[in-house]
């Protein structure tokens, strides 16, 4: 790891000095954003759920529409998110434990429910809390309709460190007017506690398009248990539970997700979201939800303010990681298929 890192290090102040010469101002950039985000939103809609849905449900719809990332198509566009199938992700069959084989993940547990892309002055906690939170409003709106009391939000916050922090918000719920099942692995997850969603929350990567050298650094397909790998913190409430996973709670890791942010119009990733499987009866493992990045512009993040006053309240806090916030990152290809063999790549 030292010597991938001191590579990488070196690739990152040589694309740093290119930059500064081409950097636009805060300014310019989030005027150029207003533009083209309101231009593109009045003719963004969502008819179903990148065909895994019949429909979206009137306050997703909204939420999807007004997300400061645009929802585009899943093979053509650009600069946005979209849903990719489950089926291109490979995760632990019915016999994984006994035979080690895995099988496309089918449809998703959850549905998506919108993407943020935010900048702010401080690491944004706890998203789903503040009372500009868009999604959360939107949801509320429909509960006082009397409509949608029993969805359910699943929100994947992934804080990004630097000199501007950013956070990508991946939002997913359950089906209208259906709540998590009860019993499932899902349920057990979000009703658990701090080590038993440590030791299950985990992503799977699979890099669509992009240069070699993002590739070689991250995988074209690579599992990690973010829990284990880095700092989590859960934030439960009557109706959401938020995972925000730490990137700068380890070098490993924020050097890996900088070099790959500097060619990140380039790049197009699957990231599938899950609780890992680890017994017979939990398996096949299903994903909750998943998410494709489509050659995103850094500008195109909107700026949110981030002071004391910002969340209204915070309710069931964890900090995740038991080490703290110098653990290594383990999550590497290699380690990867060191652990469960190359077969289909991944955990």
């Amino acid at each position: 790891f030292p010597r991938t890192y001191k590579y990488l290090h070196s690739i990152l102040e040589t694309k740093g000095e290119k930059k500064k010469k081409g950097k636009m101002c805060p300014t310019k950039q989030k005027q150029k954003h207003h533009h083209h985000h309101h231009s593109h939103r009045s003719s963004t809609t969502v008819a179903a759920a990148e065909g895994q849905g019949a429909g979206v449900e009137d306050w997703r719809q909204e939420a999807i529409n007004g997300g400061s990332l645009k929802h585009v198509d899943l093979h053509t566009g650009s600069n946005g998110w979209a849903s990719p199938p489950g089926d291109v992700f490979s995760l632990r069959g019915p016999n994984y434990l006994t035979k080690k084989t895995k099988v496309p993940s089918g449809p998703w547990l959850l549905q998506p429910a919108s993407v943020d892309w935010l900048r702010s002055n401080a690491k944004l906690d706890h998203v789903l809390a503040r009372p500009d939170n868009r999604v959360m409003n939107s949801l509320k709106s429909s509960n006082l309709q009397g409509k949608s009391l029993k969805t359910f939000l699943v929100a994947v916050n992934l804080q990004v460190p630097g000199r501007d922090h950013h956070s990508a918000v991946f939002y997913f719920a359950t089906k209208e007017d259906e709540g998590l099942q009860p019993g499932s692995l899902l349920y057990r997850f979000v009703h658990g506690d701090d080590n038993f969603r440590n030791s299950r929350f985990k992503i799977v990567n699979r890099i669509v398009k992009g240069p070699w050298i993002v590739k070689a650094a991250v995988g074209n397909y690579a599992a990690c248990l973010l829990g284990k790998a880095l700092k989590c913190n859960y934030f439960v409430g009557d109706n959401y539970l938020e995972i925000d996973v730490d990137i700068g709670s380890s070098a490993i890791a924020s050097a890996i997700l900088h070099l790959a942010l500097g060619y990140v119009t380039a790049v197009t990733i699957d990231m599938g979201f899950l609780v890992e499987a680890q017994s017979e009866d939990e398996l096949p493992e299903k994903l909750f939800g998943a998410v494709r990045i489509c050659q995103m512009e850094m500008s195109s993040a909107t700026y949110v303010e981030n002071s004391s006053n910002a969340v209204s309240f915070k309710r069931g806090l964890h900090s995740g990681h038991p080490n703290g916030s110098n653990s290594n990152i383990n999550c590497s290809k290699s380690k990867v298929q060191a652990e469960e063999g190359s077969n289909n790549g991944g955990m």
